[in-house]
């Protein structure tokens, strides 16, 4: 009997956490011009803080930036966000980004994401998918320090890289795999 109110408790807790979150950000979805902005941004912290990004960005078709995703959880969890599809420096069309999980986790967190489309097949995909799957399609890298110590533009290989930035708050778990990603219309 215990167990079954604790099962429900979580439950509402974490509904009820998640509802928050989303309404927060549904609330506060960002215009075309703001999007932009903050995607611009975005990508010059990253490229601040992380030099192999930049090199990446100049070899890259297209790159998609998710400047805040915010995720929470306890147990049952979710994060979203929306972003921008970079091509040069010019947006050509706008995403979000979501995804759900469980499991062992608690907390919240927001930070935002970039992933660098390195062909023509992860662009086209992109465009011709019913929302990507991260994890389905093409081959996404996970880039993290130790990684990007070691990429350069000779070695790269797969048909996108993500870098994950900015990350402010505590969540006990963490992946973008997962994540579906959509086109919105703004």
């Amino acid at each position: 009997m215990r167990a079954v109110r604790f099962r429900t408790l979580v439950l509402i807790i974490t509904a009820a956490l998640c509802a928050g979150m989303f309404s927060t950000a549904a609330s506060a979805a960002a215009t075309a011009e703001e999007l932009d902005r903050e995607a611009q941004e975005a990508l010059q912290s990253l490229y601040k803080g992380n030099p192999a990004a930049r090199s990446i960005a100049k070899v890259a078709e297209g790159v998609l930036v998710f400047p805040r995703i915010v995720k929470a959880g306890l147990v049952f969890g979710g994060a979203y966000g929306e972003g921008v599809l970079l091509k040069g420096s010019e947006p050509v069309a706008y995403y979000n980004s979501v995804s759900a999980s469980w499991g062992l986790q608690a907390g919240a967190q927001t930070f935002g994401y970039a992933v660098f489309l390195m062909n023509d097949e992860a662009m086209s995909y992109l465009d011709r998918s019913d929302g990507w799957e991260i994890g389905v399609g093409p081959t996404v890298a996970l880039v993290n320090e130790g990684v990007a110590r070691n990429l350069s533009t000779s070695t790269l290989k797969d048909d996108a890289y993500a870098f994950i930035f900015d990350q402010q708050g505590l969540m006990a778990s963490f992946s973008i795999e997962g994540t579906k990603i959509s086109r919105i219309k703004r």
